[in-house]
């Protein structure tokens, strides 16, 4: 029985299953839990869910923030034994199996972890402090936001390398997020910022997508890889492969081949687990929790780990699952089965099994590559496919709604109509220039 609580959670005799996370894994099993035979409570930074895959139409104002995310009390509305509390979990005691959140203490009998992942910036402060990374909604608008005013700012200045440094976009990283983000740029440039800003030469505008590997998307396959480069470059997007960022002070981007002047560097090169402290670090691995095949954490007895943070180590996966949406959903909905099972007095627990459903990424309209079962396609198909994949796993019938609303509108006139500065953004580096100026 639960009794430690000071997050008003009603004490009770029923088993308590705490889940740490919204995320895809967060909102999948508790999805598939039993509310009238378990107490369950769901902690989450914010109110709502976010789908990540769509980040970047935020940051590139294809969408509007409301249509990627979800609120979380209204997907669990129904179960009115739901308990959702918006806090962040500081540390876990295994012990006395208890949480220690910023709003109060509370105990658990099953505990599960799916707090996903984080922009890894692989120890460089500098590039941490003055990059631009999208990992959640307010860091897509604030690059929104930052996108925009550089543009505006380059129709201030006379300085022509201020303008060109203003107007020079880098994104780093050659994953999906970094491929789809240099195709919207690509398009923006092309189709939407001339009208915007018919007294700015936006032919001077330069998006730059740098890669450490020889190519793109390395979870894909090498023709899927090469189309994407073909799409790209036509769509005048300069891919630097081979090269590695060394630095970055807010203006001038440091690699070991070329050096870039910009007032704009988004990273996108990397993600790590959001551990919490009170885990051993000996159940860590590659900065993630290392579970078992029934997700629960080694060492620790009765606490799970779903998701970008778990670590299911196997001869296919020797360093665990890809930290995409379908391992956590799939991870998700097989623990929660499991728990179901177990808190029932069932010994017939089931072990997960990773079904891939393959990989994909949109370049542009009409323009996307797609691996499922073994097949790869490109183009116009591709890209029909990978928006039913994304409405499908959209959170809402409304969400689904409004993206198709924005994604059809577009097709027929390329009008990103949500260029908006709703909340203007000042970079680090713009801060500490003020901060200079000051008497």
């Amino acid at each position: 029985m639960s009794t430690i609580t000071q997050l008003n959670i009603p004490t009770t005799n029923l088993p308590r299953i705490v889940v740490i996370g919204a995320g895809f894994g967060g909102i999948n099993i508790v999805k598939q839990l039993d509310f009238s035979k378990m107490q369950v409570v769901l902690i989450n930074k914010t109110n709502y869910h976010t789908f990540q895959p769509l980040l970047y139409q935020v940051a590139t104002a294809g969408l509007e923030p409301d249509s990627i995310a979800h609120s979380v009390r209204s997907i669990f509305k129904k179960e009115k034994t739901f308990h959702f509390r918006i806090t962040e979990v500081k540390q876990i005691d295994p012990e006395k199996k208890c949480i220690y959140t910023d709003l109060g203490d509370l105990s658990y009998d099953y505990l599960v972890i799916a707090t996903g992942s984080q922009t890894n910036f692989y120890g460089n402060a500098n590039i941490q402090k003055y990059a631009m990374p999208m990992k959640t909604v307010p860091e897509a608008i604030d690059m929104r936001s930052l996108i925009i005013q550089n543009l505006e700012a380059a129709i201030l200045t006379n300085d022509l390398e201020e303008r060109n440094s203003l107007m020079n976009f880098v994104i780093v990283g050659g994953g999906p997020t970094g491929v789809e983000l240099a195709g919207a740029f690509a398009e923006l440039k092309s189709h939407i910022l001339p009208t915007d800003y018919p007294d700015l030469d936006i032919r001077k505008m330069n998006v730059n997508l740098i890669q450490a590997d020889p190519r793109l998307l390395v979870g894909m396959g090498e023709k899927s890889s090469q189309k994407a480069k073909e799409y790209l470059e036509k769509m005048g997007v300069t891919i630097w492969f081979n090269t590695f960022v060394k630095d970055y002070d807010g203006t001038n981007v440091v690699t070991n081949t070329h050096n870039f002047e910009t007032r704009t560097l988004i990273w996108t090169a990397g993600v790590k687990g959001s551990t919490i402290e009170g885990i051993p670090q000996e159940s860590i691995q590659f900065g993630r929790y290392v579970v078992n095949e029934f997700s629960e954490i080694k060492g620790c007895k009765d606490i799970y780990a779903i998701g970008d943070i778990a670590c299911m180590i196997s001869d296919k996966y020797p360093k665990g699952h890809p930290m995409v949406a379908q391992p956590a959903i799939q991870q998700g909905k097989q623990l929660g089965k499991n728990l179901k099972r177990k808190i029932a007095g069932k010994k017939n627990l089931v072990p997960f099994s990773y079904f891939d459903k393959g990989a994909m990424a949109t370049v542009g309209r009409n323009k996307a590559v797609v691996e499922i079962a073994g097949m790869r396609f490109s183009g116009w198909f591709a890209w029909i496919l990978w928006m039913v994949v994304h409405l499908a796993f959209l959170v809402g019938f409304r969400n689904k709604m409004v993206a198709l609303a924005n994604w059809i509108v577009q097709y027929f006139q390329y009008n990103k109509g949500v260029r908006l500065i709703i909340r203007p953004y000042k970079s680090a580096y713009e801060r500490e220039q003020e901060q200079a100026l000051k008497p």
